[in-house]
């Protein structure tokens, strides 16, 4: 009986009608993409023309389970199906859909697959579209093969066809993202060359070339430059100025900068907002200049920029790290909680998260405890870390028994299987017999499962005690 209860753990329950109908779904999505995989293999010329022929419903399972299909030496008839699926009128690829494409192909690897469909386009006169041409460029970035894409850009007119900004824009990020900016600028040159206009994304992805690459004069003299193009300069680019400075370490120079926002702050075009005044402050507390990062702090305050999480998290770290005293990080809390943005639980919460990573237990254990006495509800990631060390400390009944407290708080916990499964069998060890129960009853009532390593372990570990009492309680379940 007692094996019988583990394996309800450890098996989840099926109803039939639900798996009817997975089976059926899978079944029909199979069968179209066996149509199409069997039809690939018949195509001797214009595949593109002959898929058309194909009355099938295309989605994603069904374009996936087909170039799933496709092996080493069909690789590129797997690449012209996707291309061909996605200029479709009733499907559009996802991001997703591009990575798995990338995956299954492993077009990274062999990159020339996408010069061989183009000669096959060019040799059997295909109908080749702007559509065809984008899609291309999205698997290039998908690869991060800018190279390639930039092979395929000069491609367009070949097929009579003329780039148009959307398609420089994706070569010269990733140009810029590779670090080749003379190539990144050529490309906008060349764009103003077509009467092509570089828009506010041509110009960020240059910028955030420049800034990755720590050249932050030459990136702030192109934000200057924007508005000579008729491109307006925005919170957004402006912040990731101030970033890269801030990477750079010229930490005066991010403050005039963010000072710089505020006076332009006129019609809301720039202005300074949350991220980018944590980005301030966490390069401050990187620093350990946390007192500059609380003046950072005041001066978001006297703006009503409301922090977030992420800013509370990042000043409470610094200041820990400072090696401040428990008592004293209060006073931020309560600073961070008047301003808005944050509850008194994401503060907390985050401190007990930081002092755990900082190896500081005692005084996380003691926060975590003052939470549940004042009310205040901890968040799943803390509980989770409170509950993990409490095990590695093997001091499981204690654990339960602030399990118990966290469960009657109606936490939405993150506590996963693996800590409820060494938790269960931390107790069965202990001779715990009716915490043990009560635990293994709350698994169950959340359908969740026993982690299978640890299931012969509980079992023996309940042949050790003898506990015929949680035998008959587990039995029940």
């Amino acid at each position: 009986m007692l094996i019988q209860s583990i394996s309800r753990l450890v098996s989840p329950s099926f109803r039939s009608q639900p798996l009817k109908i997975s089976a059926l779904r899978v079944s029909t999505t199979v069968s179209a993409a066996e149509r199409l995989y069997d039809h690939l293999q018949g195509c001797t010329t214009n595949l593109e023309k002959d898929l058309a022929s194909v009355k099938v419903k295309l989605d994603a399972s069904c374009i996936n389970e087909v170039i799933r299909r496709c092996n080493s030496n069909q690789f590129q008839l797997g690449l012209r199906f996707f291309i061909w699926a996605g200029t479709q009128r009733d499907h559009r690829h996802s991001p997703y859909m591009y990575t798995k494409a990338c995956d299954f192909l492993k077009i990274r690897a062999n990159p020339d697959l996408i010069k061989y469909v183009f000669e096959a386009y060019l040799k059997e006169e295909c109908l080749v579209s702007v559509k065809t041409m984008r899609i291309v460029l999205s698997i290039c970035n998908q690869a991060k093969l800018a190279d390639e894409a930039l092979w395929v850009l000069r491609k367009f007119p070949e097929f009579e066809l003329c780039a148009d900004t959307v398609a420089y824009n994706l070569v010269i990020r990733l140009f810029a993202d590779k670090g080749d900016l003379n190539m990144a600028e050529e490309l906008m040159k060349e764009m103003d060359c077509i009467d092509l206009c570089p828009d506010v994304i041509t110009f960020t992805s240059v910028i955030n070339g420049f800034c990755n690459a720590g050249k932050i004069d030459e990136a702030w003299k192109l934000a200057k430059s924007m508005s000579k193009h008729g491109c307006v300069l925005n919170t957004v680019t402006y912040s990731r100025i101030v970033e890269g400075v801030c990477k750079s370490g010229d930490m005066e120079t991010a403050l005039e900068l963010l000072v710089e926002m505020e006076k332009q702050d006129c019609g809301g075009l720039i202005c300074p907002n949350t991220v980018t005044y944590t980005l301030v402050i966490q390069a401050f507390c990187e620093k350990k200049r946390i007192r500059e990062a609380l003046m950072v702090l005041d001066r978001m305050g006297e703006r009503g920029c409301l922090p977030n999480r992420v800013t509370a998290s990042v000043l409470i770290q610094g200041v820990l790290e400072n090696d401040e005293d428990v008592k004293d990080i209060s006073k931020l809390i309560d600073k961070l909680v008047k301003l808005g943005g944050v509850s008194l639980s994401d503060c907390f919460s985050s401190a007990i998260v930081s002092l755990i990573r900082m190896k500081r237990w005692e005084e996380a254990e003691k926060m975590f405890r003052l939470m549940l006495v004042r009310g205040i509800r901890p968040d799943g990631l803390a509980c989770t870390l409170v509950f993990k060390e409490l095990c590695l400390l093997e001091r499981f009944h204690e654990c339960f028994l602030l399990y118990e407290e966290i469960e009657k708080a109606d936490v939405k916990s993150t506590i996963d299987s693996d800590i409820h499964s060494v938790l269960l069998l931390g107790l069965c060890e202990h001779g715990r017999s009716w915490e043990a129960a009560k635990l293994a009853k709350s698994m169950l009532d959340k359908k969740m499962r026993l982690n299978v390593s640890h299931v012969e372990k509980i079992i023996k570990a309940l042949k050790k005690t003898g506990d015929e009492d949680l035998m008959r309680r587990l039995s029940t379940f």
